[in-house]
């Protein structure tokens, strides 16, 4: 624990990454699509469709096409989004808005003052935005980066708490999963990476999954009995 704890207080006191890490929010092609996958499509203008088709840059008429379809359902498989149909239906055009949200955080994701500031080293996450960034003070250490929390019923509990226990390689007893780089601070609740796309609905059972190098940066910038905040509501819960 002693070399463990001196490697992470050496790694504090290096250069961390300013500003925003990118969030890396894929936009899918406009490009057509195969007579096999136009087959499968359905040609049916949903109830968000211009909205999603002006976040794919296709053309915006509210009018499904076959090209239309197509960008849709490739932005679907690509975060688990089903029944991938290719339908512009509400649950498209929320992961979509969430997006359009963290975007907008810029290299600021705290503007509103929203996560203490008054703390130190603190951990921050916004279940509304379902982002999460690393501030010391009010300055932005890490992110933000693209989180994905508790869905609705296994919900991520809001407040203040503490990282009290951490295992780099860690296994799930309860879910049967690896849950790399984990953090708890909330009973089973804990930082941890993931395989899955973060806009994949409907969420974790509880956790703030994250990508491999997110989980990773986190390990090496926190430590035991530093802070973690969660607030706001994640949309759909």
């Amino acid at each position: 624990m002693g070399t463990l704890t001196a490697r992470v207080r050496v790694k504090r006191r290096a250069t961390v990454l300013g500003g925003a890490v990118a969030l890396a929010l894929p936009l899918v092609a406009a490009g057509g699509g195969t007579a096999q996958a136009a087959a499968s499509c359905n040609l049916t203008a949903g109830p968000y469709q211009r909205q999603v088709e002006q976040f794919l840059g296709r053309p915006v008429d509210g009018k499904q096409s076959a090209a239309d379809c197509t960008a849709i359902r490739s932005f679907q498989a690509a975060h688990g989004i089903t029944p991938t149909q290719g339908y512009a239906g509400p649950l498209t055009w929320q992961t979509m808005s969430t997006m359009l949200a963290q975007r907008a955080a810029g290299s600021t994701p705290n503007r509103a003052g929203n996560c203490p500031t008054n703390r130190g080293r603190i951990a921050c996450v916004d279940l509304t935005r379902q982002l999460s960034w690393i501030q010391d003070g009010a300055a932005l250490r890490y992110g933000p980066v693209p989180v994905r929390t508790g869905k609705d019923g296994t919900e991520t509990r809001t407040g203040l708490k503490k990282i009290y226990y951490r295992s780099i390689d860690h296994w799930s007893t309860l879910y049967n999963v690896s849950m790399p780089y984990a953090q708890f601070f909330d009973g089973g609740i804990a930082f941890h990476s993931t395989g899955k796309s973060m806009w994949n609905p409907p969420g974790s059972g509880g956790c703030v999954n994250m990508r491999l190098a997110d989980a990773k940066a986190y390990w090496n910038l926190l430590g035991k009995g530093e802070d973690v905040y969660v607030y706001g509501r994640k949309p759909g819960t």
